[in-house]
C-alpha cells in the first residue's frame, strides 16, 4: 500500500484477453477494463502490463514474409503499439482516465540506475493519475515474443513497483486440477501456498494468440512470491473480472 492508503494493482493483459479470443483487439473488453479500473480508482491504484501490439498491428497489415519468424513479429509490434495505445487512450478518456507508455526490456531490470528511474517515473505518473500502461520493447527484444507473453514482465515489474496484488487475466477460471481436465469439467484450485504442489497439476498447452501457457504465469508467480506479493490469476474473458474477483463472485486462483 502507497502512502495515499490506496492498494496498489499490477493488472496484465494478455492477447486472449485483449482479444476475447478472436483475431483483433475487442474495445468492448478494453472498455470494460476501464469502467472497472474506474469504478475502483478511489481505493486502488492500477499499472498495467499489457499484451496485444501484434494483434493490434494484424488487423492493420499484412507483412510480405514469413508470419512466424521473431524479426516479422517485431516489426508488427512495432507497427501495432501505437494503434493499441490509441485504442486504450480513447476508450479510457471517454471514462474520464489518463493513459500513459512505458516500453521496458529485461536489461533494464538488471541495472540499479535504470530501475530506480523506471519507479521514479512510473511513481510520479501513478501520482497524477496517469495510469503507465507497459508492455516489452518488441523492436529490440524477443524474450517475450518468444516465451512469455508478458507474464515474467509482469512479475519482474510488480515487484520493483512493491504492489499488492499482481492480477494476470487469462481465458481460464485460473489453474484447474490436472484430473478435472481430464474429466472434462475443469475444478479451479483457488488457493495455493506451496508452487511445488501446483507444478504437478499443470499442463504445457499455449494459448492460441499469447506465448504464455500456464507454465509462464507459475514462473511468474514464484518471482511475486518469493516478494511476498499476492498473485491472482484470473479469467479475463469475463465481464467484471476484477470487481467480481474482488468480492470473490468467480471462480480465480489465488497464490500466497
Amino acid at each position: 500500500m502507497d502512502k495515499s492508503g490506496k492498494k496498489r494493482i499490477l493488472l496484465k493483459l494478455g492477447s486472449n484477453t485483449l482479444t476475447k479470443e478472436t483475431n483483433h483487439i475487442s474495445r468492448g473488453k478494453i472498455e470494460d477494463i476501464g469502467m472497472q479500473i474506474a469504478a475502483l480508482k478511489d481505493d486502488y491504484e492500477f499499472i498495467i502490463v499489457s499484451s496485444g501490439a501484434i494483434a493490434a498491428a494484424k488487423q492493420f497489415v499484412k507483412l510480405d514474409n514469413h508470419d512466424k519468424d521473431v524479426f516479422v513479429k517485431q516489426a508488427l509490434a512495432s507497427i501495432g503499439q501505437p494503434h493499441l495505445m490509441r485504442i486504450y487512450n480513447e476508450n479510457f478518456s471517454d471514462l474520464g482516465l489518463h493513459t500513459s507508455q512505458c516500453l521496458l526490456s529485461y536489461s533494464d531490470f538488471e541495472k540499479k540506475q535504470t530501475k530506480l528511474n523506471i519507479v521514479n517515473t512510473i511513481n510520479v505518473l501513478v501520482k497524477n493519475s496517469y495510469i503507465p500502461i507497459i508492455n516489452e520493447n518488441d523492436t529490440v527484444a524477443t524474450d517475450e515474443i518468444q516465451f512469455g507473453d508478458n507474464d515474467k514482465l509482469a512479475a519482474l515489474t510488480a515487484v520493483l513497483l512493491n504492489v499488492d496484488i499482481l492480477i494476470i487475466a487469462t481465458n481460464t477460471n485460473g489453474i484447474y486440477t490436472k484430473s478435472s481436465i481430464h474429466d472434462a469439467v475443469p475444478e479451479t484450485i483457488s488457493l495455493v501456498t506451496d508452487l511445488k504442489l501446483l507444478e504437478k497439476e499443470i499442463g504445457d498447452s499455449k494459448s492460441s494468440h499469447g506465448t504464455g501457457g500456464m507454465q509462464s504465469k507459475i514462473e511468474a508467480t514464484a518471482i511475486a512470491k518469493a516478494a511476498n506479493i499476492e498473485t491472482w490469476i484470473v479469467n479475463g474473458l469475463e465481464d467484471n473480472f476484477i470487481l467480481k474477483a474482488l468480492k470473490n463472485e468467480i471462480p480465480f486462483t489465488r497464490i500466497l
